[in-house]
């Protein structure tokens, strides 16, 4: 499992179940609240901030807090600065105690932000549009509304938020970072230079990070050809699932694929992203280095080294695509496979992954109003992430771009029955719930073994036991702390489902990826006993269950 997320959702509303009203131009920073102390010792604050030095930044809003209780730039400033921590938990009670003391405008912002990295993306949306009805325009609730829009898919959207948020503050390192992904990539290119000479010495993770993605954008702008695109006329297929197993067990499905003519049969994972190769396929396939990166996934051993190359033919049954980039693992094997592909990779397309009949298909997307052809491709882009798993841009890009254009989400007539779902990057996040508790976001994870649940949300519902017998494996090694939890009800879309002691361990990193709380994931066990169909472009997804055709 490259990355260890995906979910199906459950009373999934349309976006905008709230309705934001134009109000007057009113920044909340125009005037100073009552009790903010000097602008001086909140902007070293903010700096020790975006420079990573949170444990200074923190004592800094902490002495403001203590001669000024009632600054809600302080608390706002101290809620973020917890937030970057991940001490979610220290950032709710900060917040908490801010709307006793300093409630206002800044305050319900920062709220939001608390509500949006605990999974309740309902409540944020409530927050952020109500300053904006009161007629504060605040940049951080554009970019908070922003987030909101490409969760759902709502792309047209999201760019007009965060445009509305870079016009406010165009000095918001959060704003900047999430305006650079709509940039073309020329532009991409010239600011992340800007970037990287910007950025502090001290925060090397950061450089780190920035430098990887220069150089891979760089090497592909000087190619001969920059752009990853379908061969032929050719727009569906189907293709055999190939089972990946072991002397003991079915470990889930994979597809035959050629990389330059070398041939192997790679994980069908939609927990990852792209395409993830071992050095030996690469070898094979005579892929050569583009630039670095680092990969993770499930695992308590940290980041594995890697680099990002091209293929110049990708083959999967009747489809070719060419001038593709592949993630390579400088390994020899990827969590005992040869490599994985990302459903992702096929977000062009209808994602028909039939378990029961062993098939894998391909076809066409309903075309959207408005909307015209374009060249499809396989949307493979590894080091536009750090980790080849969509941690820079965990929350997605704006992939849902034509020549035309940006889109917000679409659903066909055909597609009415479909479950509408939460999309972070590759990762497709549901509401589930467990039991009778309020609904938690989980992951479709078809690279994930079984059904797994983070400690915390199975806490709620029932008991949860220390187990030394279960081994969890994936990209970054095995996980050291597994638990497991007694009987659960997952209810997902029109579907229940009994579990007996799921797996169970902490899942606050892959959180902290992606920007907002996973509780679990539903895993290839399951899933194996449906046919799961995929609209990435519209963030639907549907799961067709037949007791006669099942496996078991």
């Amino acid at each position: 499992m490259l990355r260890f997320v995906l979910a199906v959702v459950l009373g999934m509303t349309a976006f905008g179940h709230g309705q934001e009203v134009t109000g007057p131009d009113k920044s909340t920073g125009a005037a100073p609240v009552k009790g903010d102390t000097s602008a001086d010792s909140l902007a070293e604050a903010t700096r020790l901030s975006c420079d990573g030095q949170f444990d200074m930044a923190i004592k800094k809003y902490q002495d403001i807090l203590a001669k000024s209780p009632n600054s809600s730039a302080a608390c706002a400033g101290l809620t973020r600065a917890y937030l970057k921590q991940e001490d979610v938990e220290q950032a709710s009670e900060t917040i908490t105690k801010g709307i006793q003391a300093a409630d206002g405008p800044a305050v319900r912002v920062a709220l939001g932000e608390v509500y949006f990295r605990q999974g309740k993306l309902s409540e944020a949306e409530h927050e952020w549009i109500a300053v904006l009805n009161s007629g504060h325009a605040d940049a951080r609730a554009y970019l908070g509304l922003a987030r909101i829009a490409r969760a759902y898919s709502m792309y047209k959207r999201a760019k007009e938020k965060i445009d509305k948020a870079l016009a406010l503050d165009g000095d918001d390192f959060d704003v900047e970072g999430f305006w650079l992904e709509t940039l073309r990539q020329s532009e991409r290119i010239r600011n992340l230079e800007n970037a990287l000479a910007a950025t502090s010495k001290e925060d090397t993770k950061t450089r780190g990070d920035i430098q990887h993605y220069l150089d891979y954008l760089k090497a592909r702008q000087q190619g001969p050809q920059r752009n990853c695109r379908l061969v032929g006329s050719v727009s569906s297929t189907e293709t055999d699932l190939v089972p990946m197993s072991d002397p003991y067990q079915l470990r889930g499905m994979g597809l035959a694929v050629s990389l330059n003519g070398a041939k192997a049969n790679l994980l069908l994972d939609t927990g990852a992203t792209g395409i993830l190769v071992d050095r030996g396929m690469a070898e094979k396939a005579g892929l050569t280095k583009l630039a670095e990166t680092s990969i993770w996934g499930v695992g308590d051993k940290g980041v594995n080294a890697g680099w990002v190359g091209v293929a110049s033919s990708i083959k999967i049954g009747r489809l070719e695509f060419q001038n593709c980039p592949v993630a390579v693992m400088d390994k020899r094997s990827v969590a005992e496979e040869n490599g994985l592909i990302g459903a992702d990779v096929f977000e062009q397309f209808l994602v028909d992954i039939d378990f029961p009949a062993r098939k894998f298909r391909l076809s066409e997307l309903p075309k959207r109003p408005g909307e015209t052809e374009e060249v499809m491709k396989l949307a493979s882009n590894p080091a536009a992430d750090t980790d080849a798993a969509g941690d820079q841009t965990a929350e997605g890009s704006m992939a849902a771009s034509t020549s035309s254009g940006l889109f917000d989400a679409y659903t066909a007539s055909e597609m009415k029955s479909y479950t509408k779902v939460f999309r972070f990057g590759h990762q497709l996040l549901i509401p589930t719930r467990i039991g009778d508790s309020p609904p938690k976001l989980f992951l479709i994870d078809t690279g994930a073994f079984s059904n797994m649940i983070d400690p915390a949300a199975a806490r709620e519902v029932t008991k949860v036991h220390a187990d030394q017998n279960t081994v969890v494996k994936g990209v970054s090694g095995s996980v050291k702390k597994v638990y497991s939890a007694d009987k659960a009800i997952l209810i997902f879309g029109h579907l229940h489902q009994e579990n007996q002691d799921l797996v169970s361990f902490d899942m606050s990193r892959f959180s902290h990826g992606i920007g907002t709380e996973i509780s679990g994931t539903l895993g290839f066990r399951m899933l194996n006993l449906f046919e799961l169909k995929i609209d990435y472009r519209d963030g639907l997804v549907d799961f067709l269950y037949d007791p006669n055709r099942a496996h078991y």
